[in-house]
């Protein structure tokens, strides 16, 4: 069967892998004139760990990695309200990774250009649109400028093409633009000295101001780090709905003042804000779980198929999840359609639950909680919320 992807990211590079090593034909095509390691930190959850390591990627994740030990929720005036041990250490298979995003893709890419061939990954290469038949689907690609066309015909397309995707606007042509919450979101990467166990995940504040921050390096030869921190303020800045771009440079100004007070025994939260030699801006965001994401031989996955607020660590956990479902469905049945049907089947119920979820703050409540109950602070956590 030969699979079309639109979309080189993340969830577009392991659904190519994780197809091409069940026997099918796949080519991807990415809108980027070249991939390089863009964007900030994330954290990849023990399930996704485990669909990478099953593509034998393992190893090369946890080179660049820091096996995440704990997630840490504290006050804004940096008490713990409680840590909770991540991955192995809580009895899972496989560790919690923090790592750079664009790491993970261009481990992603090189493999992939090592198993289906540099023929098989098409850049400068933007899905237009598509047509399908009983047969086949094609697939209608162009390059940056729109000058350059070509139409591809497969078995099945995938749109792994994002938030904004081509595939969800044809789908449903009457959704509108994505759904802001009200909060902004800063985020940088700044090389400092560890803190806490050195592989920590950290989130305080409450919910409408929240600083989170976790290493996504090992230390250097001068001990220090590369700390992944995000920012998070609601109401800060208005009229940013269009703005859903994880490369559009944030201002200092905008927020930094809200965290100047934020000097922790163990981080100087003001100051790794400030010595980021870049921070990116862009608003908090989703969009309404979908009845269906398939429609015939084309489907979506990843961002295109359940955009989530980045809480709990989710966003590309799914998606490589979604390409292991989607590989398994081919490997039930030779038929793309019903195999389409069983893979919507099997992640539409749970990465709407997600959605949900994460509108609700998800763990994050227990934030406000202790704020409302203690807002100087507390002696004992135990006295203000029984844990």
């Amino acid at each position: 069967m030969h699979v079309l992807i639109a979309g080189g990211g993340i969830g577009g590079l392991t659904a190519a892998l994780a197809l091409h090593r069940a026997g099918h034909q796949v080519t991807v095509f990415e809108q980027s004139e070249q991939l390089r390691p863009l964007g900030v930190g994330i954290n990849l959850l023990p399930h996704a760990v485990g669909v990478l390591a099953g593509l034998g990627l393992l190893e090369a994740l946890k080179a660049t990695g820091i096996e995440a030990a704990e997630y840490v929720f504290m006050n804004e005036f940096g008490q713990t309200i409680f840590a909770d041990p991540r991955a192995m250490a809580a009895g899972y298979d496989f560790p919690q990774l923090s790592i750079h995003r664009g790491e993970v893709q261009m481990i992603l890419y090189r493999a992939a250009l090592a198993e289906l061939g540099p023929e098989r990954l098409r850049l400068s290469r933007r899905l237009a649109g598509y047509t399908q038949d009983d047969l086949q689907v094609e697939a209608h690609f162009e390059d940056p400028k729109g000058t350059a066309r070509e139409t591809v015909a497969g078995d099945l397309l995938i749109g792994a093409d994002g938030i904004h995707s081509v595939v969800r606007a044809r789908l449903y042509p009457d959704e509108g633009p994505p759904i802001w919450n009200g909060a902004t979101m800063w985020r940088g990467v700044t090389r400092a000295k560890p803190f806490l166990t050195g592989a920590s995940v950290m989130k305080a504040g409450w919910t409408s101001q929240k600083f989170t921050c976790y290493p996504i390096s090992r230390p250097d030869e001068n001990g220090d780090v590369v700390i992944n921190w995000i920012a998070n303020l609601r109401g800060a800045t208005k009229d940013l709905l269009s703005r859903e771009d994880w490369s559009r440079r944030g201002n200092l100004a905008d927020f930094l003042p809200r965290f100047a007070s934020w000097h922790f025994p163990f981080l100087d939260v003001p100051k790794i804000i400030a010595d980021a030699p870049a921070v990116y801006e862009f608003p908090m965001v989703d969009r309404d779980p979908l009845p269906h994401w398939s429609d015939g031989r084309v489907t979506l996955l990843g961002d295109a198929a359940h955009p989530m607020y980045p809480i709990s660590s989710n966003g590309a956990t799914q998606a490589i999840i979604d390409a292991e479902a989607l590989t398994d469905a081919l490997v039930e049945t030779d038929h793309p359609v019903v195999a389409l049907q069983r893979y919507e089947a099997a992640r539409i119920p749970p990465t709407a639950k997600i959605i949900e979820m994460n509108r609700q703050e998800g763990p994050d409540v227990i934030l406000d909680i202790v704020r409302d109950r203690a807002p100087e602070g507390f002696t004992e956590i135990q006295t203000i919320v029984p844990l």
